[in-house]
């Protein structure tokens, strides 16, 4: 047998805590899990205590005992766990990306014009949006409905049905978390609001 490196070490270590964790998540018993996972509940003991060695079958039979797969049982902590935003100045956007779901991105943006009058600029688009309200009070427009959102309230809404946010009063701050169709038709959105701002210079 190879000598076990300190990574190897680790990672062990790791999936030993983390199939506690995910058994006392769910509010089980070592006999709980051993059962739904076919093992005794000494054998389940040794597994979670590093008192005896990790089987690929005892694995796969744990993850799927525990509602989750062998990837995500055995995956390492991710180094990069703190990332930098992009910053779009011209639109007073930060954006960062979900490294989980690539599809799905987080933008912060700082509003100080109030929703559209006119419903033809509201936007729709395949998605769904979640947005709260950093600082201020935001309106937000959906289909013939008017909503204020003040600061810590949070909205969520598909956006398939026509929508438009704007600020009331004064300058608001809001963080959204879009899917990845609603992060395109943004996306889409921006691309065609430059070209129509370059067509009016």
């Amino acid at each position: 047998m190879l000598p076990m490196t300190q990574e190897d070490g680790e990672l062990d270590s790791l999936v030993r805590k983390r199939i506690r964790a995910l058994r006392v998540a769910q509010g089980w018993s070592l006999e709980e899990l051993a059962n739904r996972a076919n093992l005794s509940q000494s054998s389940l003991s040794r597994i979670e205590n590093g008192q005896r060695r990790l089987a690929l079958d005892q694995l796969v039979t744990l993850a799927r005992a525990l509602d989750t797969s062998l990837d995500q049982l055995v995956a390492t902590a991710a180094d990069d766990v703190v990332t930098s935003p992009m910053i779009d100045g011209a639109h007073g956007l930060m954006r960062w990306s979900i490294k989980g779901d690539p599809g799905m991105s987080v933008v912060r943006q700082r509003m100080t014009e109030p929703p559209p009058e006119n419903p033809a600029r509201m936007r729709a688009h395949p998605g769904r949006e979640w947005l709260v309200v950093l600082s201020g009070t935001a309106i937000l427009m959906l289909g013939h409905r008017r909503f204020r959102i003040e600061t810590n309230q949070a909205a969520e809404f598909p956006t398939m049905l026509p929508h438009a946010i704007g600020t009331a009063g004064g300058p608001c701050e809001i963080l959204g978390i879009f899917d990845r169709d609603a992060r395109r038709g943004h996306q889409r959105e921006g691309a065609r609001d430059l070209d129509a701002q370059g067509a009016g210079e």
